[in-house]
């Protein structure tokens, strides 16, 4: 019997669904990418002295690394299955895609679909991933 599999994700949480046959079920994989909102530097003492910039790239790389782990915390889940469906509010749901096709390969051919969706419910993401695939 196939298992298909249906991911809503955002930076915050995942919600797995797996559907084999009749059976349903739920599993939440919680990411730990932190929340940056690096503020601006400051001045100087001296009235045309220097200002300190607050370096954007360091942020960007420490969450690039922490994004890397979520997935592949969410990947781990996803052994043995025959479909993937991917859903998701922002962009996270097509880095997803992008970090499977590009590190887990064999996995790659088995992503059907990669579709926007807005916040949800769980009992909502549910129904989305059960009507994707029973459409």
């Amino acid at each position: 019997m196939a298992t298909n599999i249906g991911i809503w994700v955002d930076k915050m949480k995942a919600y797995v669904v797996y559907l084999k046959g009749t059976e349903r079920s739920m599993e939440i994989v919680n990411s730990e990418v932190e929340n940056f909102h690096p503020v601006g530097g400051s001045r100087s003492k001296n009235k045309w002295g220097p200002q300190d910039v607050v370096q954007d790239s360091k942020y960007s790389e420490r969450e690039k690394h922490q994004l890397k782990r979520y997935f592949d915390d969410i990947v781990e889940k996803l052994q043995n299955v025959d479909a993937i469906a991917l859903f998701g509010p922002a962009d996270t749901n097509l880095k997803l895609a992008k970090h499977i096709q590009s590190h887990y390969k064999s996995m790659a051919s088995k992503i059907k679909g990669v579709e926007k969706a807005d916040s949800m419910t769980e009992n909502q993401i549910m129904a989305l991933v059960n009507d994707y695939y029973n459409s």
